[in-house]
């Protein structure tokens, strides 16, 4: 494999950040050197608040090894003695976990979208990581252009230079052409370049090479690394903590991609700061999905008998002026004095860190069990199930009575239990594996779920609320049965019609949804009150 260009930082000061290739001077964008310049000419005419150097890493689809790439350039940046921060574009749990172990960040990677998110909180994310980091990585989400918002949306917004990932299994000069289409499709769009994935052979490399288009900057050829590669399965990439040899492989991608363009730090990015500042200050996002489809949702909730309806916590509680605050307004603490017992183990671990943090300032105690092995569950006000793998573990959280007992307990104390996704099934009588194994589960929820063989649920939703619109996706495998009928249904982002139904039984609510806790604050906290 050619040696495209050595790393141009300085490895030995890891708090000084290293000069950037300065850009070219900008020319005419029909041609294709218009384009190389415009690619590389990525600052914005923006007043300036942080400046990093930041690179956005996406691909022309799903399975390009866009996380296998970002991972790569991650560690190699944090061998070389750089402070790294990673964000990941989009919902998801697994690869940032990933990329958190690759830049050596203590956590997984956060999330940016601006659906999700919200376009004012994505800001305040990368203006605080410019200003402690020396480079910014930032994963799409498919392919570049794929999805309202896209990934070509996020990096457009905030100015971020694209480096796209081609796999280059099966052609040869013909990978220049899909180059150059991915470049010019969107003028807007600041490029760094374009890489080739899964090269055979140097000379598979050389055909490659002889195919770029002047003006289309060539980042470089990886190959393929079949003993470095990151496992996966039916939702993604095996977790992060189940991958043995996983600081092994880090380094080896590392290693490969430290001979390429990629590994040279790229210019620095100008990042403003947020309009509502930084401190104290209530995350949020202004945009909404369709009124009508949310007032409709709103109109229809019912709460089942015996229930207080989630909506009606905020009325006369200390949620109901901060419903309608300013997000600048100082936090409030209605969860204050109340502890929250999450789970949080093999079985359970799709948790948003935004979303222990926000409760954590809402004035809430956060403690941390596991229903695979602990074997007594101290008392809590609320109880969180986040999603997970709990399919992948049946006999082991079967066999754990005690937890499921007390899990029993806490709900019939009436206090609040709040499940997502695979902590809704753990709450279902029986749940069944993609062989058709079976196990009884904790019994709260009456019916019974089972893993298919193809995906059964994906998609951005909201969750309509008195006190704000909840934000999250679903992403599942399986499906379930249940006599229990919904007391509301999401809303999807792309159409505004009814997604996944969300239940509540008594202190239980549970849906498929996984929730971004930071869309809306006093919703959130809401699920956590009596």
């Amino acid at each position: 494999m050619p040696h495209l260009g050595p790393d141009t930082g300085n490895s030995s000061q890891a708090s000084t950040r290293s000069p950037a290739p300065q850009p070219s001077a900008r020319r005419s964008a029909q041609s294709h050197a218009g384009t190389h310049d415009r690619a590389l000419d990525c600052a914005h005419d923006r007043s300036p608040d942080h400046q990093c150097p930041a690179l956005f890493l996406s691909a022309t689809s799903s399975g390009q090894g866009k996380t296998t790439l970002t991972a790569a350039l991650a560690r190699h940046h944090r061998n070389a003695g750089r402070r790294v921060r990673v964000f990941k574009t989009g919902p998801d749990f697994l690869d940032p976990m990933i990329l958190g172990r690759a830049a050596g960040a203590g956590t997984e990677a956060e999330p940016l979208d601006l659906w999700m998110v919200g376009e004012d909180d994505c800001r305040r994310a990368l203006y605080q990581a410019a200003g402690e980091a020396d480079l910014i990585l930032v994963e799409g989400a498919m392919g570049l252009f794929d999805g309202s918002p896209s990934g070509a949306d996020l990096a457009e917004t905030f100015g971020l230079p694209v480096a796209a990932l081609i796999d280059a299994r099966g052609m040869g000069q013909t990978f220049g052409a899909l180059a150059l289409g991915l470049m010019q499709y969107r003028p807007g769009l600041c490029f760094a370049g374009i890489a080739a994935n899964r090269v055979a052979s140097a000379r598979h490399a050389e055909m490659i090479r002889a195919g770029i288009p002047a003006g289309v900057p060539y980042l470089g050829a990886l190959p393929r690394l079949d003993e470095a590669a990151l496992p996966s399965r039916h939702l993604g990439l095996v977790q992060a903590q189940e991958i043995a040899d996983l600081e092994q492989r880090l380094d080896r991608l590392a290693e490969h991609i430290s001979t390429t363009e990629l590994a040279a730090l790229p210019k620095p990015v100008r990042f403003q700061a947020p309009r509502d500042g930084l401190a104290g200050t209530v995350p949020g996002t202004g945009a909404t999905v369709p009124a009508q489809a949310a007032a409709t949702v709103m109109a229809n909730t019912k709460a089942p008998s015996g229930s207080r309806p989630l909506s009606a916590i905020v009325s006369g509680s200390a949620l109901e002026p901060w419903s309608t605050a300013s997000k600048t307004a100082p936090y409030p603490k209605p969860l204050a004095g109340r502890r929250i017992a999450i789970a949080r183990d093999a079985a359970f671990s799709f948790l948003y860190a935004a979303n222990l943090r926000l409760l954590a300032q809402l004035g809430a105690e956060l403690a941390f069990f596991s229903p695979l092995s602990d074997q007594a569950l101290d008392p809590a006000d609320a109880i969180y199930l986040p999603g997970g793998y709990p399919e992948l573990h049946l006999a082991q959280l079967a066999a754990n009575s005690a937890i499921k007992a007390a899990l029993r307990a806490h709900v019939d104390a009436g206090r609040p239990l709040y499940a997502e996704c695979g902590g809704m099934l753990y709450l279902l009588e029986q749940l069944s594996d993609k062989q058709g194994q079976s196990a009884e589960m904790v019994g709260l929820l009456p019916g019974t779920g089972r893993l298919q063989p193809r995906l059964a649920g994906l998609g951005m939703q909201a969750l309509a609320h008195a006190a704000g619109e909840l934000r999250g996706h679903s992403f599942h495998h399986s499906t379930m049965s249940t006599p229990i009928a919904a007391m509301q249904y999401g809303i999807r982002q792309h159409d505004g019609q009814p997604g996944e139904p969300f239940y509540q039984q008594g202190p239980i609510r549970a849906s498929y949804l996984h929730l971004y806790f930071p869309s809306a604050p006093a919703a959130a906290a809401a699920l956590f009150l009596p």
